[in-house]
């Protein structure tokens, strides 16, 4: 009989908050940093993510926090909840991680916990992951997301060459949370207002009303689940885009808490992926 083999340890790492700040009437900018992020480090990727810990470290609990230790002698009731978020910046000279948060008032986990935060406090979290960032090579860029995605736009925009080109189409609440972005010349941002719609109302017809450029695109595309679906087959099926040419992901599903949309996610994509792979076979 083969033994099981053993899953390393995750290195969990323990931010101290240092400033606190309000962006815009819904997003809420955290800055961590300490000793806690010593070993903390990203491949440089514009769409690093982070998996936090909730609750928040508690002063009786033992350091080192051994998370592997916990899920296998504790309940799971008593497992640490996770939330991913996107890093926003981080500089490893300072070994100052941003994180910026989307607050909608007391519901939510994460959230809640940013916009009572206060210097001083902890908040452990794992990795980082993350795995697209603009390709230089490419004639230009479209990048398209909801609130969920901004942080990872906004990176992405940062990291594009002084004269890259690209269309970037942010849907928010409002006008109220818009937030600048910069990038040079090339770079077209198209804020879009949702205005008490569901996510992507705005977003997606205003990405399929795009006159696309001549040449090699690289597209991101993140956010709600289901406008993420409808671009992802805009892109894939009626322009006729590889894969290899895209990075799209549902962050996030209407109706769903984070563990109950991973649960289903892997399912979800591959119904996606089929009603795409069935279109692309009827044009061909």
């Amino acid at each position: 009989m083969a033994q099981r083999q053993e899953r390393p340890a995750r290195t969990v790492h323990t931010g101290r908050v240092e400033t606190v700040e309000r962006l815009t009437p819904h997003m809420v900018r955290v800055v961590l940093g300490g000793e806690g992020l010593a070993a903390f480090a990203t491949d440089g990727h514009t769409d690093s993510y982070v998996k936090l810990l909730f609750p928040p470290p508690a002063p009786q609990d033992p350091e080192p926090f051994d998370l592997e230790r916990v899920r296998a002698e504790r309940p799971r009731q008593e497992w640490p909840v996770t939330r991913t978020y996107t890093v926003r910046a981080w500089d490893p000279r300072s070994r100052r991680l941003t994180l910026d948060f989307v607050h909608h008032g007391g519901t939510g986990l994460a959230g809640v916990w940013a916009a009572g935060a206060k210097p001083g406090d902890r908040l452990r979290l794992l990795g980082p992951g993350g795995g697209y960032s603009p390709d230089p090579g490419a004639d230009w860029h479209l990048m398209a997301g909801d609130e969920s995605a901004l942080p990872a736009i906004a990176a992405a925009v940062q990291h594009l060459s002084p004269d890259a080109t690209a269309h970037v189409f942010v849907e928010v609440e409002g006008p109220e949370e818009e937030q600048g972005l910069g990038g040079g010349e090339g770079v077209h941002v198209h804020w879009l207002h949702r205005a008490g719609r569901v996510p992507g109302s705005a977003l997606v017809p205003a990405v399929r009303a795009l006159d696309f450029p001549q040449g090699r695109v690289h597209a991101f595309v993140h956010g709600e689940a289901a406008f993420v679906r409808d671009l992802r087959r805009l892109l894939r099926v009626e322009h006729g885009l590889p894969k290899e040419q895209l990075s799209v992901s549902g962050y996030w599903r209407l109706g769903r808490d984070e563990d109950g949309w991973q649960a289903s996610k892997g399912e979800w994509n591959q119904g996606v992926e089929a009603e795409e792979e069935a279109a692309l076979a009827r044009r061909s």
